[in-house]
């Protein structure tokens, strides 16, 4: 099987500062989890990251 079929997004549990939401969507795209958290740092200005980490720490399973 090719990794893109098998790779699953998680939270991270070694890369975390709040919930992991961030350091696992820098492990499943393979880029480094603080450009994340900035790229959300400034959707969390205009109100909208804030929600949006919240659904994520929900929606998306721990490993």
């Amino acid at each position: 099987m090719d990794d893109r079929e098998t790779r699953r997004l998680y939270r991270s549990d070694t890369d975390k500062m709040i919930c992991g939401v961030c350091g696992g969507i820098g492990e499943y795209f393979n880029v480094d989890a603080t450009l994340i958290r900035l790229l959300w740092a400034v959707l969390a200005c205009s109100g909208t990251g804030i929600v949006a980490y919240l659904i994520a720490a929900v929606i998306i399973p721990r490993r």
